[in-house]
């Protein structure tokens, strides 16, 4: 079961003063534990590509982050760039003040240019930030990304409160149906929490605890 755990797991370090030596951790322990992948800051892809060679451990990236508010050819670069540098995954943050603002169009556009840009070379998650949307807004954000071609959506980036929960994550997988993944991010500390957002429909999470979370399986 551990094991099982385990390879739903991106082991995640994204806050602001993440240091090197804390990425050659982080890496240590995804490698250690058996992690699906380790989640971190593109300035790091590199580094972790590198350290990660041979473990089966993915690394992923996150693109327009923490906001979403970079443009469409912002992110569009910045994806081309992770995946040269190795990253095989990509966490995009949609655009939420367009999709706040009803232009649905725009923000399909967004996330269809990241989709486009890693075809073929890195899976593409949408990350929505539920805490700032309504149930009606985490509806449409799932539509469009479905519509765009994304492969997940995803509750948080950590950095705006709220963090997942079990409804929410209820909540996407019924929008998304069974095309596409769902992972639960943000304030997973546990394996009690791991595992109401497992049973709500979510096939991956993102955790920073990560290695306790699998040692009391």
């Amino acid at each position: 079961m551990q094991t099982e755990l385990a390879k739903m797991i991106d082991h995640t370090m994204l806050k602001p003063e993440t240091s090197g030596e804390q990425i050659k951790n982080l890496c240590e322990e995804a490698g250690e534990n058996g992690f699906y992948s380790v989640c971190i800051h593109p300035v790091y892809v590199t580094e972790a590509n590198r350290m990660l060679q041979d473990t089966g451990v993915k690394v992923c990236t996150v693109i327009g982050f923490p906001l979403g508010a970079s443009t469409t050819e912002t992110k569009t670069f910045e994806t081309k760039d992770a995946i040269e540098k190795g990253a095989e995954e990509i966490d995009m943050v949609l655009s939420i003040g367009l999709l706040k603002d009803g232009q649905e169009t725009a923000v399909e556009n967004d996330i269809r240019a990241v989709v486009t840009e890693a075809k073929g070379k890195a899976l593409v998650k949408v990350i929505l930030e539920t805490a700032l949307l309504t149930d009606d807004e985490k509806k449409t954000a799932c539509r469009l990304a479905v519509n765009a071609g994304a492969d997940y959506v995803k509750t948080s980036t950590g950095f705006a409160g709220g963090g997942a929960k079990a409804a929410d994550i209820a909540l996407m997988r019924e929008a998304v149906g069974p095309g596409i993944g769902v992972k639960a991010s943000g304030g997973i500390r546990d394996r009690e929490t791991a595992d109401a957002m497992i049973e709500a429909g979510a096939d991956r999470l993102g955790a920073s605890a990560s290695a306790s979370i699998v040692s009391h399986c």
